[in-house]
């Protein structure tokens, strides 16, 4: 009763206009004064050093290639991961196969791999002549450089794509979809003609996610890069070289023209219609039998085998070995210093995943559906629709070292809150924008009609909104937490004491460890993300 009355109590304060103004208002102070103003911030009181590049043409020529081949990069990629993720998304969400359950666990692996680690594993799997698959015919296939690089941010922003339209395609009523097929159209017709232009703006948002994760990802593409170099390398050359000019100018050309992407995107994505209209239905009615959707699923899932799990979880190979030799009797009864500091380092990446995704999830929820249902006017929506993906823009290891000029001067200032602000800054878009779409995807008139019957705004959230985009708040909350757990550069750039788990790795990588260490501590952070992982996806299930 008494918890009745609570609910009741809150759904009364929500009709008034001072709360609303509260619930909406603090999220947007949060986001300006703790997530977008600190790192621009810190670019901008650089802003003088950038004359540095100018008067140097041979380091302006490397600038604009890397920014360049970021952007290619970048496109190529996210184009690819929605060709290739949407096949297997919808595997995941349609399909009726007892094991679908695990593969769904599964695509998230290269989340739950801190970055730098993934790297080394690619770069192990496609290029080490003695312990990659390759070393069978005694040479590498493919060596260090700009196609490991694109096969390197294909296997980590492929996630990202099947993760957001799993939860897009889920939440989707297909009560249209099964009208066409009543109307005799295929599964494929319907799917092609019905389903996905419904489901745009959960694609767009995909893509917006894929591109952003490659244009600012810094630590795994160290690992692979060789000679090749985009802005976020050139962003760490030229700071580990005392260069803030080329820093602040490549920064800012990848957030300025990252903006005005994301502008076009969010003014004329919508407007866009899908690229053919006109229907096969002997042919789309062949291509729907169901040997071809077999044929079609095995395909999906063996390239997602054989493309990005395998080698994203290569590395943890050394950890058989560990386990056949005593090295893991070693870590488990903490023999050695770097094991302590490993299990010490397991328990701040973890701590600081949990805080990080309830604060995102608190500040983040009012913020997508003032963004998809335009609260505060079209123009406000858009603007903030724009800058909330300012944070995701800027290059990871630059948003650290920002965040550390910004926040180093507040006087007892403890550091594991410049680790949790610099995870906030860059998981927070990842929430929002996989929330806002699954708010636009929820039809309004269900919201009109539930308030013309007498329901309060809390009300109306929690009876429709909330159960129709809670795959989508699950998958943005997998998202931030396996983001803030594999997170590299970013927290490298603001510790001066305090290891997370990848950051102790990188060490390890440099040589502090052996090759059994390095895979039995990545077999350990991989198996306890995964059992996590699967716990609240088979909870989840259980709501459908």
């Amino acid at each position: 009763m008494a918890r009745f009355n609570i609910t009741r109590f809150l759904d009364s304060l929500s009709s008034r206009s001072i709360v609303r103004y509260i619930v909406y208002s603090c999220p947007v102070a949060f986001f300006f004064t703790l997530i977008l103003i600190p790192p621009i911030l810190g670019i901008v009181l650089k802003w003088d050093a950038m004359g540095e590049i100018f008067g140097n043409p041979g380091l302006m020529s490397r600038a604009t290639a890397a920014i360049y081949a970021s952007f290619a990069v970048a496109i190529f990629v996210s184009v690819i991961d929605l060709v290739a993720g949407l096949p297997m998304a919808w595997f995941i969400a349609r399909g009726r196969s007892k094991w679908l359950n695990v593969l769904d666990s599964l695509a998230d692996m290269p989340f739950i791999l801190p970055t730098v680690t993934l790297g080394y594993s690619l770069l192990l799997f496609w290029s080490d002549k003695s312990q990659g698959i390759f070393s069978f015919f005694g040479e590498s296939l493919i060596s260090p450089g700009w196609l490991l690089v694109i096969l390197l941010h294909f296997a980590f922003s492929y996630p990202v794509v099947v993760r957001v339209m799993v939860g897009a395609i889920l939440d989707y009523q297909q009560v249209y979809e099964e009208a066409a097929r009543t109307l005799g159209a295929a599964p494929l017709t319907a799917d092609r003609t019905v389903a996905l232009p419904i489901l745009k703006p959960s694609l767009m948002a995909s893509f917006i996610l894929a591109f952003a994760r490659s244009i600012s990802e810094t630590g795994a593409t160290m690992m692979v890069a060789d000679a090749f170099e985009n802005g976020p390398i050139f962003i760490k050359s030229t700071r580990d070289k005392g260069l803030l000019g080329p820093m602040v100018f490549v920064s800012f050309i990848l957030i300025a023209v990252s903006c005005l992407i994301f502008v076009m995107i969010n003014l004329l994505g919508l407007r866009v219609k899908m690229p053919i209209k006109k229907v096969w239905p002997v042919a789309e009615r062949k291509l729907s039998d169901r040997k071809i959707v077999t044929f079609r699923d095995s395909v999906t899932t063996l390239a997602f085998l054989l493309l990005i799990l395998i080698p994203s979880l290569f590395v943890a190979l050394p950890a058989v070995y560990a386990m056949l030799n005593g090295t893991v009797n070693e870590a488990i009864w903490q023999t050695k210093t770097i094991w302590q500091e490993y299990w010490q380092s397991l328990i701040l990446s973890y701590l600081v995943g949990v805080v990080v995704t309830l604060m995102n999830i608190i500040v983040g929820l009012p913020m997508a559906i003032l963004i998809a249902r335009k609260r505060a006017g079209t123009l406000f929506s858009t603007i903030l629709d724009v800058l909330v993906n300012v944070p995701l823009i800027v290059p990871t290891i630059a948003l650290g070292a920002s965040l550390s000029i910004f926040w180093r001067d507040v006087p007892f200032f403890p550091e594991i809150w410049l680790i949790i602000f610099a995870h906030l800054s860059f998981t927070y878009p990842y929430f929002v924008r996989a929330m806002s779409a699954a708010v636009e995807r929820v039809n309004i008139d269900l919201e009109h009609a539930a308030r013309t019957l007498g329901a309060r705004p809390l009300t109306v959230f929690r009876t429709v909104i909330l159960p129709l985009t809670k795959y989508s708040l699950f998958a943005g909350a997998v998202i931030m937490f396996t983001r803030s757990v594999n997170e590299t550069g970013a927290t490298m750039a603001v510790v001066t004491q305090l290891k997370t788990v990848p950051v102790l790795l990188v060490d390890w990588v440099e040589g502090l460890a052996t090759p059994l260490e390095i895979g039995l501590g990545c077999g350990f952070l991989i198996l306890l993300s995964f059992i996590i992982l699967l716990i609240f996806r088979l909870i989840l299930r259980r709501g459908y």
